[in-house]
């Protein structure tokens, strides 16, 4: 449904985009990553045919967003980044216009509207204005604005940005529903929403695609993948960070506590290694082990170790 070849995007002689390729298929949610200023509302941007790009293509539902861009939009909803709506109309107001717009007319808009409604939760707020809404009610009413033509692609920036916690919820529930039938891209900043909502996850830095997996396959790449924590009471930290670092599959061991009560971790030299816990297992044999578990690896890990420039490694090491 969306397919992205090589596109570019120059300001001046910044390349904000230098080159990504991907795809969205139906029944897909592709979470889109990036730290600010890596390039995802200017994908966003050209995906939707908002601005054209400097070079390379865009097709959505295979019309050419740049020669035929028409079809294209027809098929896709948008909400931007710091949606704008207008302000003196009211919620059912706004989404009527909105509804409008999109070519739909008498009972066609009415259903369109109450649809929305319900999906974004907007019934106590419908016959008030738009200015007078809470900030997340606003991304709300616009939100709902993106689906009010039960649109086949869906291109969100920042979906979440403003809600409560309460409403977080509500709107990855509303995605992950939707995405069963819809090809979805969505960028965000949080990355429990990767575990929460996508199917696939996009990294992107400085114009660049540099992770491309399932959520699984990301955490992989951490080195938190296939570590061994454990709690283990009745022994001195040193002579456990001494005996686990012993050990023919541990690359590092951390370990703290008290004699009462140390937690250690084992890492792997092998991201997701299996073999790790059953050598800890031996090698703690006649231990007071209270507990121990395999890591699955940590998404901020992997976002940090790719996306953080170079000095700032080498500062936190």
């Amino acid at each position: 449904m969306i397919k992205v070849e090589n596109l570019k995007k120059l300001f001046g002689t910044k390349h904000a985009v230098d080159g990504i390729s991907f795809g969205v298929e139906r029944g897909e949610v592709l979470g889109f990553l990036g730290p600010n200023g890596a390039g995802k509302s200017t994908t966003m941007r050209m995906i939707t045919g908002f601005i054209p790009p400097s070079s390379g293509r865009v097709s959505v539902g295979g019309f050419d967003m740049v020669e035929n861009p028409i079809p294209g939009k027809r098929l896709i909803g948008y909400l931007p980044e710091n949606a704008p709506a207008y302000t003196d109309m009211t919620v059912k107001g706004f989404l009527g216009f909105a509804a409008e717009v999109r070519g739909l007319r008498g009972d066609a808009k009415k259903q369109a509207v109450n649809r929305a409604v319900e999906m974004c939760f907007l019934q106590t707020v419908m016959h008030q204005s738009v200015e007078t809404l809470s900030k997340g009610y606003r991304h709300r009413t616009c939100f709902a604005q993106s689906i009010i033509h039960d649109p086949a692609v869906l291109v969100l920036d920042e979906p979440t940005d403003g809600l409560d916690p309460n409403q977080k919820h509500e709107i990855r529930s509303l995605i992950r529903r939707m995405g069963e039938k819809k090809a979805i891209i969505f960028s965000t900043h949080i990355l429990e929403e990767v575990d929460a909502v996508c199917s696939r996850a996009i990294i992107i830095d400085r114009g660049r695609i540099v992770a491309n997996g399932t959520p699984l396959e990301l955490r992989q790449k951490s080195e938190w993948s296939g570590a061994v924590t454990l709690r283990v009471s009745g022994m001195e930290v040193n002579a456990v960070k001494e005996k686990l670092s012993q050990m023919r599959g541990a690359k590092k061991v951390t370990a703290g506590g008290t004699a009462a009560r140390v937690t250690a971790t084992v890492f792997p030299r092998t991201a997701g290694d299996g073999d790790l816990a059953r050598e800890v297992l031996e090698a703690t044999r006649g231990w007071q082990v209270e507990e121990m578990h395999t890591e699955e690896g940590r998404l901020d890990e992997v976002f940090r170790s790719i996306t953080m420039p170079d000095t700032a490694k080498e500062a936190t090491k």
